[in-house]
């Protein structure tokens, strides 16, 4: 019921802002921004706004508030803004930032840059940014945070309490220690929960858990995803050679992995960028698609050239120029849906060479069916419509060969572009479809003109 209410007051706060931003009250918007929305409000508010109206939010935004926004911000959004600072008013702003949260930020700079903000950082925080700089940022070494709290296995649980009321605060989602030899090599961990209840006598290689699994600091980032919601995990051990503890990585950083890649997943079906500003100006929108677009069109000029070859064909037979498009739509849907259970499949870890042998089998059984049942409806009302048993059974046909070919170019077409180092979610869709097109022309066209001639 609090949590209603808080997000219903969340909803008046910016439906107050947004009148006060139509009637040009900006001591009003700047009381709201700095007083009433949380940081995570005011990014969503940045990035639901036009260009210009966003500049002015962000320069009502105050000082102390700009870094907490930041984080919140989308790559795309959060670029522009850093461009916009000097490298004394940037420093000032990641003063606070999390190791993990301070290397994403810096990544978006040039190297120039980056370096002078490292300059004006201390040696140890500057030592702990580096550290995770040197790992590619999808990667575990790129998420994990080096500010762990570790203890060792021969100490008792109630000195561990005791050292832990010495810190003012615990770094946040903490909910468990890591236990570590004299080399800092990972050993297992100690639970909060576990900890609490314990015999204060105990020592800690009594109480702690050797069962978790560290994460190796080069582990894909979509993999550690998997890992965290296979295992629940809040927070995880991270580690590089010889099993030395490097950090961890803890379940918000996960969260924004996972956002980030269902992001990436819808847009990439379109050639967007996952982080493709909403409100972007024109020109910038329009560079981008326009990409696309172009690859779109090689590939449609590719299909044209497969009807050409049978401009007499459909000169004799006009029909086909009325189901031509029918073939071709069906095998793209039905392509379309094995390349997305199956891209699905191959990032959650599913999908291995020790199965992929199955389901080619059963894309293929399955497209069969499918072929066999649609081609009989397609060629009864094609049958219908021109009064021509031989046009019926020639798009029956057709149909057939398209959705097998659909099913078995969905299934291995992403386990082929993952092998080449080719993105299956940004690629695959553009490539089935030339290959539906093609096909599906080919074996209508191909068969009408051997039934024709």
């Amino acid at each position: 019921m609090a949590d209603i209410l808080e997000k219903s007051q969340a909803r008046q706060r910016l439906r107050s802002l947004s009148e006060a931003l139509d009637s040009g009250a900006l001591q009003q918007v700047s009381r709201i921004l700095n007083r009433g929305l949380s940081p995570s409000d005011i990014a969503h508010l940045l990035e639901s706004s036009p260009p210009r109206q966003r500049t002015l939010l962000w320069n009502l935004v105050d000082k102390d508030l700009e870094g907490d926004v930041l984080q919140y911000l989308s790559d795309d959004i959060r670029g522009y803004f850093l461009s916009q600072l000097s490298v004394a008013e940037l420093a000032a702003v990641i003063e606070d930032f999390e190791s993990d949260d301070l290397a994403d930020l810096l990544q978006q700079l040039p190297e120039t840059v980056i370096q002078e903000v490292l300059d004006t950082m201390d040696e140890q925080d500057r030592q702990r940014v580096e550290e995770v700089l040197a790992y590619p940022e999808d990667t575990a070494g790129g998420l994990m945070n080096t500010d762990t709290i570790t203890v060792r296995p021969d100490l008792t649980i109630d000195v561990v309490l005791r050292y832990l009321r010495r810190h003012r605060t615990l770094p946040p989602m903490t909910d468990s220690l890591i236990v570590v030899s004299r080399r800092d090599e990972y050993i297992g961990v100690l639970p909060i929960t576990r900890m609490l209840v314990s015999n204060p006598g105990a020592t800690v290689r009594e109480v702690m858990d050797t069962n978790i699994e560290p994460i190796p600091v080069t582990l894909p980032d979509a993999r550690v995803a998997t890992l965290f919601e296979r295992y629940d995990f809040i927070s995880a051990p991270v580690i590089g050679d010889n099993n030395k503890l490097l950090g961890r990585i803890t379940i918000d950083d996960v969260v924004d992995v996972i956002r980030e890649d269902a992001d990436h997943s819808l847009m990439s079906m379109a050639g967007l960028d996952e982080d493709e500003d909403t409100f972007a100006p024109i020109m910038k929108t329009t560079r981008r698609r326009a990409v696309w677009l172009g690859i779109n069109l090689i590939t449609a000029f590719m299909a044209s050239a497969v009807i050409g070859l049978f401009e007499g064909t459909i000169e004799k037979v006009v029909a086909l120029a009325v189901l031509m498009p029918i073939v071709a739509s069906m095998g793209g849907i039905a392509g379309s849906q094995t390349l997305t259970l199956v891209i699905r499949g191959m990032a959650v870890g599913q999908i291995s060479g020790a199965n992929v042998g199955w389901l080619l089998n059963r894309e293929f059984l399955a497209g069969a069916l499918n072929g066999l049942l649609w081609a009989l409806v397609v060629s009864l009302a094609a049958t219908i419509w021109f009064h021509d048993p031989l046009i019926g059974l020639i798009i029956a046909l057709a149909l057939m060969i398209n959705l097998i070919a659909a099913a078995v170019v969905g299934t291995l077409l992403p386990l082929f572009l993952k092998s080449r180092n080719i993105d299956p979610a940004l690629a695959g869709g553009v490539i089935l479809t030339t290959v539906t097109d093609v096909v599906g022309f080919m074996a209508f066209l191909g068969l009408a003109t051997a039934f024709y001639a």
